[in-house]
């Protein structure tokens, strides 16, 4: 089991930042299968208690995932996210091209269920609000690298809006896209407000797997990401 301690973006006494892998769930599946919680014990730093997942990555989404070391911490950091004060920046290849260069996609979101394709969220007027802007900034053989900062945390939120609100899914995204390859996916930039004191921030580098679809660290420094 290749082990984490060098995935840390950012270290104190309250807050890890990790760069997660692409693949590795933050929960346990059900199958028993690797996962962030096999890890844990690993990622102490020096601390006896072993650090909690303040909120949730996809399996196959990759980049900045906070981690509190201690309680107290875990329930500020928990609230942040709650109120909506921590920025959060995602870039993806999308399967296309948008005609426009940057917007605003409000999408309500509604979770569905059928026995024959499992679970999967659908835009619905019914759903919860969900609000992502996003930004073109780079094209290469009919597809798009663009940039989403999300509002709001809804389940699936980028990858749905993606599909829904730009009319392209996201490359190689198993529910929303056509499922060949990696899903590229990337948490780039995570800031956290702690009060008087400094954000626990970080910028994960761009994966390997973006740059078999053309595009690389390049395009996210020419963009000033």
């Amino acid at each position: 089991m290749p082990l984490l301690t060098d995935h840390d973006l950012f270290l104190d006494g309250e807050a890890l930042i990790l760069d997660k892998p692409a693949g590795l769930p933050v929960d346990a599946p059900r199958d028993g299968s690797m996962s962030l919680e096999n890890h844990l014990a690993s990622l102490t730093f020096g601390f006896q208690r072993w650090p909690l997942a303040v909120h949730r990555l996809d399996r196959d989404t990759s980049g900045c995932l906070l981690l509190a070391r201690n309680p107290k911490a875990h329930k500020r950091f928990a609230a942040a996210f709650e109120a909506g004060t921590v920025t959060k920046r995602y870039i993806a290849v999308l399967d296309g091209v948008p005609a426009e260069t940057e917007g605003t996609i409000a999408l309500s979101l509604k979770k569905v269920s059928t026995p024959t394709q499992g679970w999967r969220m659908i835009a619905a007027k019914a759903g919860k609000a969900a609000v992502t802007h996003w930004r073109k900034l780079a094209e290469r053989d009919g597809r798009a690298l663009v940039a989403f900062t999300p509002e709001t945390g809804r389940t699936h939120q980028i990858r749905v809006h993606a599909q829904h609100g730009l009319g392209f899914g996201i490359m190689g995204d198993p529910v929303y896209g056509n499922g060949e390859g990696p899903m590229l996916l990337h948490s780039r930039f995570l800031s956290v407000p702690r009060g008087d004191k400094p954000a626990a921030e970080a910028t994960a580098p761009m994966p390997q797997t973006f740059a078999a679809a053309g595009f690389g660290p390049e395009h996210l420094d020419d963009a000033g990401l």
